[in-house]
């Protein structure tokens, strides 16, 4: 079966995200809330079949470096990206000189984004070196103050601030553009009018069946998804492309696949190729991977802008742990790296495949103990969010500005 939803206007079919919501037994995944039943997280393969994508196999790694002429990045290399659809057809235009962007967001529900947020943006990040291509990057603020309790006000001063941390990722200006929602829509009809052209071609039953909506649900939920699949449409930016037509690759968690699910319903129909996607893994929260970290839940959350006490205090304190619950057990029958949140996090910042593998290896016999894997890890991100905080506090209003201003790109 498609993976794209197989609707017409008048007719509806039960969106697979739907039904993981309403078995008991089975991990809760949709746009806003993630939780799974499992301590070692959400079944990504069950996953997959569920929601029809496919997976990034070693066949399809090989060809990504092969036409890229060098390795693939670490987070695809293990997997933490390890789904797609349609990624063999930008492959193919890459080989073949043809363009096309990259698109990604950010919903902003905090002054400040956490570390898992890195994770889609350092893809992006090599993946707009990699092939030299433009990066639109849409702040939903507009979703934040609809599911949130957020003023207007408040969600988009967010996610002004959430703009300088991507800034800090290390974007290229003259191939990025940040837009918010609250402002953008405004400044440019071609933007509204394929917004129309969207939720023309989806009906009432389609968004209910997709994102569970119901009679109480409130209209701007419901108008929303379009605003979320506009993007996709490469003449809703004028300044960048003109009235042409290029598809786009979208790097982002699984949990918002359903958004482009029914836009790649919908392209077809009104002239657009089907978007591309790559599905990232959630990144845990400190207690553990049956949630993901959420910027609104501060124990359960490393945020860019603490300090290396907080961040100390925070893996010490809450880092759940697969060790056993003595030093005596866990010399004996050692540490479980798949249930330990310090071990999965390392795998997420430490580049060395074979660093990694011997902490592995030692937590896994019980010689490293759960205390000494924390130390690395706190080691290891203290520089990655002092580095980012040093370079976030050089960019200015005007520096944000020129990212914001809608113009050509290189």
């Amino acid at each position: 079966m498609s993976g794209d939803l197989v609707n017409n206007v008048n007719n509806v079919s039960l969106d697979e995200n739907h039904v993981l919501k309403n078995r008991k037994d089975e991990d809760h995944v949709d746009p806003w809330n993630v939780v799974s039943s499992s301590d070692t997280g959400v079944d990504y393969d069950k996953l997959i079949l569920r929601f029809g994508s496919s997976k990034i196999d070693d066949e399809l790694l090989a060809r990504f470096e092969k036409v890229i002429g060098q390795p693939v990045h670490h987070l695809l290399r293990r997997g933490f990206f390890f789904s797609h659809r349609d990624l063999h057809s930008i492959l193919t235009r890459y080989e073949q000189g043809k363009p096309f962007y990259l698109y990604t967001g950010r919903g902003p529900s905090s002054s400040s984004m956490h570390v898992g947020h890195l994770i889609p943006f350092s893809l992006c990040k090599w993946l707009q070196d990699v092939f030299n291509c433009p990066l639109v990057i849409q702040l939903t603020d507009d979703e934040k103050t609809l599911w949130k309790d957020l003023t207007v006000e408040e969600s988009y001063k967010m996610g002004l601030e959430n703009a300088k941390d991507i800034i800090a990722c290390g974007f290229d200006v003259n191939k990025t553009f940040i837009f918010s929602d609250f402002t953008y829509i405004g400044q440019r009809p071609e933007f509204y009018r394929n917004m129309i052209r969207i939720q023309k071609c989806v009906t009432f039953n389609q968004v209910k069946g997709i994102f569970g909506f119901d009679d109480s649900t409130v209209i701007g939920k419901i108008a929303f998804p379009a605003v979320q699949a506009t993007p996709v449409l490469s003449t809703s930016f004028p300044d960048i492309f003109g009235v042409k037509k290029i598809p786009c690759l979208i790097p982002c968690a699984i949990d918002q696949d359903p958004y482009f699910r029914m836009t790649r319903d919908v392209c077809p129909r009104i002239g657009f190729d089907k978007p591309a996607l790559l599905h990232c893994k959630f990144f845990p929260a400190l207690q553990g991977a049956k949630t993901k970290m959420s910027a609104s839940e501060a124990n359960s959350t490393i945020y860019m802008s603490d300090t290396p006490k907080q961040l100390k205090n925070k893996i010490n304190k809450h880092a759940f742990s697969g060790g056993q619950t003595t030093v005596e057990e866990h010399r004996k029958l050692g540490g479980n790296c798949d249930l330990d949140i310090s071990y999965q996090y390392l795998r997420f910042f430490m580049e060395d495949d074979n660093e990694l593998e011997e902490i592995k290896r030692k937590y896994s016999s019980g010689e490293l103990l759960t205390g000494e894997l924390k130390k690395i890890l706190i080691d290891t991100l203290t520089p990655v969010l002092t580095r980012h905080q040093e370079i976030r506090a050089k960019i200015t209003d005007e520096i944000l500005q020129n990212f914001m201003t809608p113009r050509k790109l290189c």
